[in-house]
């Protein structure tokens, strides 16, 4: 979706001031505002502002002093599937071996 927004000049002129295109600017804005009110998520975030990883996305949130929303509950998930990927190693090494 394509959207126009319109500032006014010293509004972009104050983003441009600090050597960041305004649009830019905006996208970040509206990326750290939706993932603090949890209206984005973090692949949201990454879709939104063109990164390819996780990390650049994570790396984009500390740098603004947004804490993520990784709980308890995503611990457990990601544990999970470690564990699953290790069996899987595990049984595909031993299928190998004569």
């Amino acid at each position: 979706m394509t959207l126009t927004v319109e500032i006014p000049d010293e509004v972009a002129g104050a983003l441009a001031s600090s050597g960041q295109e305004p649009v830019q600017a905006i996208l970040e804005a509206v990326a750290l505002e939706g993932y603090r009110t949890q209206r984005l998520s973090e692949s949201a975030v990454r879709r939104l502002l063109g990164f390819s990883t996780r990390t650049q996305v994570h790396g984009f949130l500390k740098q603004h002093g947004v804490s993520s929303h990784y709980g308890l509950e995503d611990l457990e998930h990601d544990m999970h599937e470690a564990d699953r990927t290790v069996a899987l190693l595990k049984a595909n090494r031993s299928e190998k071996l004569p």
